[in-house]
């Protein structure tokens, strides 16, 4: 896996990436920030309060637990 820049705006993410925190390890850490865990909305997108990355889910999100 190529490592991706911490600059790019927009990232799919699968059940795999989950717990999310940017940066992610496969993120050049030359560039990075402070780690940092990003809470997915009901939509299933978030933005990195640092480097404003937007996280979009995609496939089914995973249940919760009750």
């Amino acid at each position: 896996m190529s490592k991706q820049n911490i600059t790019q705006r927009h990232i799919d993410i699968t059940a795999n990436d989950l717990p999310l925190a940017c940066p992610m390890p496969s993120m050049n850490l030359w560039n990075a920030h402070p780690k940092v865990m990003i809470p997915l909305n009901q939509g299933g997108e978030a933005r990195c309060p640092y480097c404003g990355t937007l996280y979009r889910f995609v496939g089914e999100l995973p249940k919760g637990h009750h």
